[in-house]
């Protein structure tokens, strides 16, 4: 197991909580998902949430557009 700490922090959106910013990545290995803690803008809550609940957020200058919405595949978050 390893924990890495994000510097600077990345703006990410966890799937039905919201945009934040990703502070940390822990990683349990191969058999796991990676895990993004990550300060939730809105709520000021800390969550830690697996690999397939997160999504970077748009950014227009690096290319990077609206996630299309297709995101109902993947289980709602706990």
């Amino acid at each position: 197991m390893s924990f890495t700490q994000l510097n600077p922090p990345l703006p990410l959106t966890v799937l039905d909580m919201g945009k934040g910013y990703a502070i940390g990545v822990i990683d349990y290995g191969q058999e796991h998902n990676l895990i993004w803690v990550t300060a939730l803008d809105e709520s000021g809550e800390i969550w830690c949430a697996p690999n397939p609940m997160v999504r970077f957020q748009s950014n227009w200058t690096m290319g990077r557009g609206r996630q299309p919405a297709n995101d109902a595949k993947f289980p709602k978050a706990c």
